[in-house]
């Protein structure tokens, strides 16, 4: 009489075959999540940028302090934030009235901080790591 069912070995194979199909799962939601992040970084530093030329067309010089910064009329929604905004994930930004400089740590895109020539006051070098960065374009 033959019985109906699974042996142990069907079983172990079909959960094995499942593990390895969410682990790559997994590691494909996980490079999407940072990419992601890094679009956003990049649009964020953007905005940034067009609302210093914004301040500087508008004053003559670019803000010196992070309210000057936060003016409504320059970031409607406040200084954007990075998405993490934990160390070293942080927007990192130098200010100086004739320059700036916003810079912020990539997780998986490239980066373009070392094609940046450092202008006026401030500074776009910083240390190991994919940094994206944008200055001042006056």
């Amino acid at each position: 009489m033959k019985k109906n069912g699974f042996t142990l070995l069907e079983i172990l194979v079909v959960i094995s075959i499942i593990g390895i199909l969410i682990a790559l799962g997994t590691a494909a939601f996980t490079t999407a999540q940072k990419k992601g992040r890094d679009a956003r970084r990049k649009a964020d530093i953007k905005a940034m940028q067009n609302g210093f030329e914004q301040y500087y067309s508008k004053n003559g010089v670019y803000p010196t302090t992070y309210l000057e910064a936060g003016d409504a009329t320059i970031f409607p929604a406040g200084v954007p934030e990075d998405p993490k905004n934990v160390s070293p994930n942080v927007y990192t930004i130098n200010l100086a009235t004739d320059s700036y400089c916003v810079c912020s740590l990539l997780e998986s895109s490239a980066a373009n901080s070392s094609a940046l020539p450092n202008s006026g006051s401030t500074t776009c070098s910083y240390g190991t790591g994919s940094y994206y960065c944008l200055s001042n374009l006056q």
